[in-house]
């Protein structure tokens, strides 16, 4: 018994100190106020992210053909500004950067970012696309506030240098827009499905409102009243 009641304050003892430990590396995420169904601002962070994050980076679950459709851009704009690897509009979207390369320049293989909204959040992109600075001990020069230590160099910087403030942010907002997309790009067609199903409730309750009072118009408290 005492042995069970020894092991079980150890074990609250050790999720106690892990709390703390959580709460104090805890970081304040900024609020990216990402909008699926702004299109222009897709198409934009789709050019950005094939420009400035595709030569490492993979959406493996996504289709070129199906960027264009849903994003309405004609084939040979694909081809044009977001296909720089040879491949063919209906493939998937990989990496050129072989594992080998990968790992003797970042020491790791550049994680597949399909899913990186669903499992991480846009605010947490946003923020970690904010997050770099200046950091000489580091082999890129730079560290980021949310991933600390991280082995990825800050890419967007002459974005930074070259845009006004408000530029970059709107750059950094519509590439994590593009990667919301990507984790589930089902989601144009169900926000926009979700808006009509709300409508359509809200249309119909008032005529089944209506039609109740037209039903109901000759009953007091429980009783038919006489009719005129």
């Amino acid at each position: 018994m005492k042995k069970l009641l020894k092991t079980t304050l150890s074990v609250l003892a050790g999720l106690a100190i892990s709390f703390n430990v959580l709460a104090a590396a805890a970081v304040t995420l900024d609020s990216a106020n990402t909008d699926i169904r702004d299109q222009k601002s897709l198409q934009n962070g789709a050019k950005l992210f094939m420009n400035y994050c595709s030569g490492c980076h993979s959406i493996a679950f996504m289709r070129y053909n199906r960027i264009g459709k849903d994003l309405n851009i004609s084939d040979a704009d694909v081809e044009k500004n977001l296909m720089f690897s040879g491949d063919k509009i209906g493939e998937t979207i990989t990496s050129s950067m072989s594992k080998t390369g990968a790992e003797k320049w970042f020491g790791t293989t550049p994680p597949d970012l399909s899913l990186v909204s669903r499992s991480k959040g846009v605010d947490w992109i946003y923020t970690y696309l904010h997050g770099f600075y200046k950091d000489e001990s580091r082999p890129f020069g730079v560290n980021n506030k949310i991933l600390v230590n991280a082995s990825m160099p800050d890419v967007l910087w002459e974005l930074k240098q070259n845009k006004s403030a408000e530029d970059f942010d709107q750059d950094v907002r519509d590439i994590t827009n593009f990667l919301d997309y990507v984790g589930e790009p089902a989601k144009l067609v169900r926000v926009d499905l979700g808006y009509k199903v709300l409508a359509f409730l809200f249309v119909l309750f008032i005529l089944s409102y209506l039609l109740k009072k037209e039903y109901w118009k000759d009953v007091k408290y429980g009783k038919w009243r006489a009719k005129d």
